[in-house]
């Protein structure tokens, strides 16, 4: 510049802002979340009154630790729908709530008494219980302020425990509900049984990990053989079974065929030896061919002979004599099913030493249809007491149950050669029953082979110990039971209800989570209610003395104590079943005390948070109307856990699902796509994204994540994160920056604006269609990926580049500037509030810099409506056609900036050639220099030359670099020909009419 030119800096119009580039979010996100509670935002939302409800039903957290990554993800997820449908015009509450029974607490007061030398059984059981609440409360003070540091909103004031003294009487009628209907009974089965916890478990409390156990093949010797399957009265002299012996290929002479198996055993196989001395059944499956098969030779430390005769499935004798070292065998003969079905065994211990005659009994063969040959011999022991295919065999065929196994994982002391024997230790080790029937197999000459195998196997979640299937008394819930309660509409059965509410009553999101609980559920055996601890709400019944569970006064089913019940749990909580006097309080004076024992058992957690509808949805002011909830929303687990137990448990007191939609997500794992562990150092706490990065760096990730599958996360990710969290910051402070100062004297009708603006309006109303369908489908990867987009390349890259020059050098009230200034504050209304429910934060904090105020919040306000005569799609067309022959100008431009041609591209005035004359005549209409950011430009029909630049992707398009002629414009560095003909020296005739001249 001359030293006498003019210096035009302090009367161009740039951006003016406070708003910082630098977010500094983890110092500045903790005063916020005070201005919000300061405020009131979330109870000044509820006062917006004649809004349609939207109720997203929050399933409980375990109150006993720090949060991590998956409760950050959860919460994070639920919030983006309650903040997004409120903005969208809902009344949308969110009641936050705690799961605070079971084993967990229990466990962690037991650790403290343990390291303090006491016995739990020592302690009253109410004091125990106070101890239990009080660590609850703990815990749910810190996870409280962990989900609010998160920007969570909801109800923080009034969240829903089901400890609650409301909560626990509602529980507990929950349940009486079923002791009424006829759905409970006690029964005797095999539940999952952890020996470590003395207690049963359900399966959503079960996990499983790899585990090594032992596996052995064992013989059962053939004692007898009858043709069972047939009527000896219909075919006296064996005249079918000989020809169909004949028929199917039987070697063994027909008259011969009892001598023959007599000398032969069935082989079975099994991974768990400690459940021989209760077999009771070998079962065997119509459709596997078995054959009699003779040992011939083996080879060292075989546990066989040669001549031994075993019957095996045909295409497990290869792998099972490999097991047995036996070097050469022979296949004696095919037998039929039917011959299968008529062998009776002997137990193997049948005659032992010490035995005592425990298992001096026949071993029937009896077909099933679990049984396959994918494994094993084709061949199943069964042991009604410890296996639910083997209990259900057993209740066909009525085999005898055994109680051989305590509640410690060992066996009865009188139990012969095993008595006191532990299955697992205290420590949930391996204990020496195993290995015990393993040798007495191989002392009574029954074991072929042994071995070692990893597989997946049941632990419990809490304690991580194995789990063993135990045959013990229980109460159940009868899922097939005929319910006689008026609730038929949807069936008359607990399944049958939850089957047709999955089908016809439930959205699912995404859609494979109806598949996955319609199956669990289609499949599953009766809910196990009962557990033998103390942390709960009891199993409020009452049995009569001397009464079998099958009798139908077994069980006292009065209204009145009920309801007596019911009472004494809202003024004192469950703590008043185990008062003194509590069963002759309870009973009053209609029934004698003498002649009822009281249950003692306390519920399933998973019937405590499946009951939470009742006493949240049903009775709360803020709850729902019809006691259903619009949303569910958990992990995939929990289609065996909450979402499962609540719909059974509400099937079977209001007849139906109690949600129409259930939203699930995936877990989450490090950037390598392994499960996080402690162990392996590859956790994420969400305490430290949010010390480093903030909360709304930890929102963002949820919402670039595709959460109906399992999530990555890790420091480069969220360094990704952050630096898409700094582009979108960088194009909100544009917006506040040029916004200064914007008054409603400025705004321009849209009908008055330059076609460009007009193409960003139309954009705006495609995006409001985007960002409605996608927040009420819960699709918030795509909306947020869909406002990310527009935010960096529609506007920062193309808008914003475009119209900085009319921001910045045209005079105030000048109508493109009016109008591009109408766009961004219509643009900033729009982004802030489609982006609150995301970064909640951020947008407060964007908002607040334009609209100070105390009580101002981006969070009062609702997604504006967009008028739909803003969509434009010949327009559009129009400007999609302009926009791609721009791309081959700035690519053009590009290559002269690189080689140094050009310091900036409004040096250049290219002559663009353009085939496409619908295009060209587009181009014609609008200021395309403005557009390509050049001081000039040409647009011609004329065929591209050779040396035109070219993109292969824009065919029909070429462009010839030409320098702009002129010069340089020293206010807006246009280069133009008239430049310095004007007033004011230095000008162009527009900068010199914005500067008065």
């Amino acid at each position: 510049m001359c030293a006498d030119m003019p210096d035009y800096k302090d009367t161009i119009f740039l951006p003016e802002t406070d708003f910082p580039m630098r977010a500094g979010l983890p110092a500045r996100e903790p005063a916020w979340l005070d201005r919000w509670a300061r405020i009131g935002v979330y109870d000044r939302l509820r006062d917006k009154t004649g809004r349609p409800p939207f109720i997203l039903h929050d399933g409980p957290p375990y109150a006993n630790g720090h949060l991590h990554i998956g409760h950050a993800l959860n919460k994070i997820l639920k919030d983006f729908i309650v903040r997004s449908q409120q903005m969208m015009g809902k009344d949308a509450r969110y009641v936050p709530g705690w799961d605070c029974h079971g084993l967990p607490i229990e466990w962690k007061i037991e650790e403290q008494y343990r390291a303090k030398g006491l016995d739990k059984d020592e302690v009253p059981v109410v004091a125990f219980r106070q101890e239990c609440r009080r660590f609850a409360e703990g815990w749910i003070g810190v996870q409280r302020e962990e989900f609010k540091r998160l920007g969570i909103t909801g109800n923080w004031a009034d969240p829903y425990l089901t400890m609650d003294f409301h909560a626990e009487a509602v529980i507990a009628q929950e349940f009486m509900k079923f002791l009424m209907n006829g759905a409970l009974y006690q029964g005797s089965k095999p539940v999952m049984w952890s020996p470590v916890e003395k207690t049963a478990l359900a399966e959503a409390e079960v996990e499983y990990h790899d585990h090594q156990s032992h596996t052995i093949w064992v013989k059962f010797p053939v004692v007898d053989w009858e043709l069972y399957q047939f009527n000896p009265d219909l075919d006296p002299n064996g005249d079918w079974a000989r020809e169909e012996h004949e028929r199917a290929g039987v070697t063994i002479p027909y008259d011969s065929l009892k001598t023959e198996l007599s000398k032969a055993a069935v082989v079975i196989w099994t991974t768990t030896p400690w459940t021989l001395p209760q077999n009771r059944a070998v079962a065997f499956n119509y459709e596997i061919s078995y054959s009699l098969y003779e040992v011939l030779e083996t080879g060292e430390n075989s546990q066989s002979a040669p001549g031994d005769l075993v019957i095996l499935a045909d295409t497990r004798a290869a792998p099972t004599f490999e097991q047995a070292r036996v070097t050469r065998y022979c296949k004696v003969s095919p037998l039929t099913d039917w011959i299968v079905n008529g062998l009776t065994l002997a137990h193997p211990f049948r005659g032992i030493e010490g035995g005592n005659g425990e298992w001096d009994f026949d071993v029937p063969m009896l077909p099933g249809e679990h049984v396959t040959d994918d494994a094993g011999t084709g061949f199943v022991h069964t042991a009604p007491s410890h296996g639910d295919d083997d209990y259900q065999i057993g209740l066909k065929y009525d085999l005898p149950m055994t109680y051989n196994v305590l509640e410690d994982g060992s066996f009865r002391p009188d139990l012969p050669l095993f008595g006191g024997q532990a299955i697992l230790t205290p420590e949930g080790k391996e204990g020496p029953a195993n290995v015990s029937v393993i040798k007495q197999l191989a002392y009574a000459g029954a074991l072929l082979a042994k071995g070692k195998l990893k597989h997946s196997y049941p632990h419990s979640w809490r304690s991580k110990a194995p789990l063993i299937y135990r045959n013990t008394p229980q109460w159940f819930a009868a899922i097939d039971h005929k319910l006689d309660d008026g609730m038929g509409t949807y069936g008359d059965t607990i399944r049958q209800r939850a089957l047709t509410s999955i089908d016809q009553l439930v959205k699912w999101t995404p859609q494979t989570g109806r598949n996955r609980l319609y199956s669990m559920i289609e499949a599953r055996p009766d809910w196990v209610l009962s557990r033998q601890r103390a942390w709960g709400v009891p199993l409020t019944c009452f049995v009569k003395r001397g009464a079998k569970p099958t009798d139908p006064d077994f069980l006292l089913r009065d209204r009145a104590v009920n309801a007596r019940i019911v009472a004494a749990f809202e003024a004192e909580g469950a703590d008043a079943w185990y008062a003194e006097g509590a069963k002759e309080r309870f009973l009053g004076n209609d029934h004698d005390p003498e002649a009822y024992d009281q249950v003692m058992d306390v519920l399933d957690v998973w019937f405590d948070s499946g009951s939470t509808h009742a006493f949240v949805l049903r009775d709360r002011a803020d709850g729902a109307a019809d006691g259903i909830a619009d949303l569910y929303l958990e992990g995939t687990d929990q289609h065996r856990g909450w979402f499962h137990s609540s719909m059974l448990q509400a099937c079977g007191t209001i007849g139906r699902a109690p949600y129409r939609g259930v939203l699930t997500h995936g877990f989450t794992l490090d950037e390598k796509g392994n499960k996080m562990s402690k162990s392996l150092g590859n956790t994420v706490a969400p305490e430290e994204v949010v010390k480093q990065y903030g909360a709304d760096i930890l929102r963002l990730w949820v919402a670039q994540s595709d959460y109906t599958v399992d999530l990555r996360i890790g420091p480069e990710i969220l360094k990704g994160v952050a630096d898409s969290y700094r582009r979108l910051r960088n194009t909100m402070r544009f917006l506040l920056g040029n916004l200064a100062g914007f008054s409603e004297a400025e705004r321009v009708d849209p009908a008055d604006m330059p076609e460009l603006e007009r193409w960003v309006l139309h954009r705006l109303a495609e995006l409001d269609d985007t960002v409605r369908q996608g927040f009420d489908a819960y699709d918030f990867q795509g909306v947020f990926q869909a406002l990310f987009n527009f935010a960096t390349v529609d506007l920062s890259s193309y808008y914003f580049d475009i119209r900085k020059d009319v921001l910045y050098c045209d005079a105030p009230d000048s109508p493109r500037r009016r109008a591009a200034r109408t766009v961004l504050d219509i643009l900033f209304h729009r982004l802030t509030t489609w982006l609150a429910p995301i970064l909640v934060f951020t947008m407060e904090e964007v908002w607040l810099e334009r609209f100070p105020g105390e009580d101002s919040s981006v969070h009062l306000h609702d997604i504006p409506d967009t008028p739909a005569g803003w969509r434009d799609d010949v327009l559009a067309a129009k400007w999609a056609g302009v926009r791609r022959v721009r791309r081959v100008v700035t690519a053009a431009l590009e290559i002269q900036r690189q080689d140094k041609v050009i310091g900036a591209s409004l040096e250049a005035a290219p002559v663009v050639h353009v085939e496409d004359t619908d295009v060209l005549a587009a181009l014609r209409t609008i200021d395309f220099a403005d557009i390509c950011i050049t001081s000039a430009i040409v647009t011609t029909a004329d065929p591209s030359p050779n040396e035109a630049f070219r993109l292969p992707e824009v065919p029909g398009v070429g462009v010839v670099f030409e320098k702009a002629d002129g010069g340089k414009c020293q206010r807006c560095w246009k280069i133009l020909p008239d430049v310095g003909t004007h007033a004011h020296p230095g000008t162009c005739a527009r900068c010199n009419a914005a500067l008065g001249g």
